[in-house]
């Protein structure tokens, strides 16, 4: 059943307002008013018993069922709704190749939708009584709209037409085409077994590249992938003396299934033959790009994938694509997490308040973290970090402070050039915002556009562009004075748990959002570019890495500007590496890992990226090896509580 029929619910309402209306239309003869309601109503709430009996209502007033299909006409735009309902009234026409066809169409549509609960799907004689071409087709198109494998609810959604392509499986055994397609819809619902024997069945019955095709993908589901590789293979050399151009996308399909195996450099031939034949193919395209990045895992590749679509928006491939191997990645597909002391005992406070809520006699948790955020943190950290920390701090523990002993060299409070844009000030080693809060409204819209994840590094910069239109000062404001997380699962979370991350994910987004600012400006004397400049070369703090994001998005995007983006990264990183020979700089990997985003960065910059990294990966495991350091007991050790704690941590490095 679809989780979207909630009886009882708004649709159902909604479902019964639109048959009430269509009723009287019926009435007052407006059948084709009528009509245009009963459709609503449908996608509403396809299993509700009163829509059925007043589609039969209306086929009665139109003359009969027959009659009735013009009512739901299928030329031009038309909606599920309507579709469905003349799936409906072909049935009772006894129109059944196109009543299931129309279904199969809805399906592909709206997967999740209980559009094949119908009790004309389950008669007992329909199998008698359909084309077994016209239901193969009709699989096809349905299985067209269905990921693999299907979730749940929209593989309980679809068992009712995959029962029905069964029965008509055991009357027309032989059918290959048939058996070709319900191995795929069969696939699709978690059944790999009988799929393998039903594309196997057709493969025997007619070897080709449809029945190849489909017995390649259930082997490779059913966990046999070099069985799927030898049908391909076989398949290909068939094809080869004719020529058949629908092959290559079986030739796409063997190459990336060897990078799957962990062969990458065996599939790149088969693509390099494929853009041979057709240098604008595309899937193979793409699919190399792939496969070179299954090779070394250097960003370039994910680069060329964003250009190749770029310059073909009509090849979807390039971008799916994209948006898998960018999946999860720091920059790359989410906002890196931070490694300042002060956020480590952030964490360390947060999770003696969830030990703390567990071990309460009546088991109660206090999902809101009302409990830790009264208490009193006082934290006194040995040098000076970024001050976005003690935003994060303060988001989660209001009545926190924070503390430091000593300032580094070089001083980190200092910008790099001039700016002529500030957004922290110091009194001493305490940071303070040097702009006042943002309008309530640009703070809200921030609010609801930040992510700390994306698809790809040019949809988070698609994603901004609803940021466009606010104040530069709001932006700028924004920074430093973050909205609360949204109050949802994932912003709850985030303030239980990290709220250092929904800091973070603010900034990126207002500095994504400072990207799109006066775009009419030309790039190099932009004022975008300006604030951009002067925030990454400002006092080392979370908010360079946030603009240092905006300008690779840009370079992404923006092919024209890279040698600039490239320039100012450089100078961020070598400062940040200097000023490690001193004293720790805990922006410094996400920096190299900005600097690795950015692959039109020089070899030698990039290099210095990997090394940078390579050396804090190397103290960071030092220190978990070392020496255990006991600490004093005290209030902290019982977790977070009304009164006032105080800890006092460094950085071990």
């Amino acid at each position: 059943m679809s989780g979207h029929t909630d009886d009882g619910g708004g649709e159902r309402l909604a479902a019964e307002g639109e048959v009430a209306v269509a009723r009287l239309a019926i009435a007052s003869g407006d059948l084709t008013h009528a009509a245009e309601h009963l459709g609503d109503a449908m996608a509403a709430d396809p299993q509700l018993p009163e829509l059925h009996e007043a589609l039969a209502e209306l086929c009665a007033a139109a003359g009969g069922p027959a009659a009735a299909r013009e009512l739901f006409p299928l030329d031009g735009r038309v909606y599920v709704g309507a579709v469905v309902c003349r799936a409906h009234v072909e049935a009772a026409a006894g129109g059944w190749d196109a009543a299931v066809g129309l279904l199969a169409s809805a399906i592909q549509c709206e997967p999740a939708r209980p559009w094949a609960h119908t009790a004309w799907l389950a008669r007992e004689d329909l199998p008698g009584l359909v084309d077994p071409d016209a239901v193969a087709r009709a699989v096809a198109q349905a299985t067209g709209g269905l990921s693999d494998p299907l979730p749940a609810e929209p593989a309980d959604a679809v068992r009712p037409f995959h029962d029905f392509v069964q029965a008509v499986l055991a009357r027309h055994a032989d059918h290959v085409p048939l058996l070709a397609m319900a191995s795929g819809l069969t696939r699709r619902l978690g059944d790999t077994a009988r799929a393998v024997e039903l594309a196997e069945r057709a493969h025997r019955s007619a070897p080709g590249y449809l029945s190849a095709v489909m017995l390649g993908n259930a082997l490779r589901s059913a966990g046999r992938p070099e069985r799927a590789l030898a049908v391909w293979e076989a398949e290909l050399a068939r094809a080869a003396p004719d020529g058949d151009d629908s092959s290559s996308y079986l030739a796409v399909d063997v190459a990336e299934l060897y990078g799957a195996l962990g062969r990458p450099a065996e599939g790149l031939p088969w693509l390099d033959r494929v853009l041979a034949a057709d240098p604008d193919h595309p899937k193979a395209g793409p699919a190399r790009y792939g496969l070179r990045h299954a090779l070394d895992g250097d960003p370039a590749h994910l680069l060329g994938l964003a250009d190749h679509h770029r310059d073909h928006p009509e090849h979807a491939y390039a971008r799916e694509l994209l948006e898998r191997l960018s999946h999860r990645q720091p920059w790359l597909g989410l906002v890196p997490g931070a490694t300042e002391a002060t956020v480590n005992v952030l964490h360390q406070v947060l999770a003696a308040h969830d030990a703390a809520s567990d071990a309460a006699p009546d088991g109660s948790r206090d999902g809101s973290r009302d409990g830790s955020r009264d208490a009193e943190i006082d934290c006194t950290a040995s040098t000076l970090e970024p001050p976005s920390s003690v935003l994060a701090v303060r988001l989660a523990l209001p009545r926190a402070t924070v503390g430091y002993q000593a300032v580094g060299e070089p001083d980190p409070r200092l910008p790099l050039t001039e700016p002529t844009t500030r957004i922290w000030a110091w009194d001493g080693t305490d940071p303070r915002p040097a702009v006042g809060p943002p309008a309530p409204r640009s703070a809200e819209l921030v609010r609801a556009t930040a992510e700390i994840f994306w698809p790809s590094v040019p949809a988070a910069y698609d994603h901004a562009v609803r940021l466009a239109g606010l104040p530069l000062e709001d932006l700028l404001a924004v920074l430093v004075h973050p909205p609360a997380p949204r109050e949802d699962a994932l912003g709850r979370a985030l303030l239980a748990h990290q709220p250092e991350l929904w800091v973070r994910a603010v900034q990126v987004f207002a500095c994504l959002g400072i990207a799109h600012h006066r775009t009419d400006q030309p790039w190099e004397g932009s004022e975008r570019r300006r604030v951009l400049r002067d925030l990454l070369l400002g006092p080392e703090d979370w908010v360079v890495e946030a603009a240092g994001f905006a300008l690779v998005a840009i370079g992404w995007t923006q092919p024209r500007t890279r040698a600039d983006v490239a320039a100012l990264l450089q100078q961020r990183l070598h400062h940040g590496a200097r000023a490690r020979r001193t004293r720790v700089v805990t922006i410094l990997r996400s920096l190299s890992a900005l600097v690795l985003a950015a692959p039109w960065m020089s070899e030698q910059d990039r290099a210095l990226a990997r090394h940078l990294t390579a050396r804090e990966d190397a103290a960071d495991a030092g220190a978990e090896a070392g020496p255990a350091v006991a600490e004093r007991p005290g209030p902290a050790e019982e977790g977070p509580r009304p009164g006032r704690l105080r800890r006092l941590f460094g950085r071990g490095r």
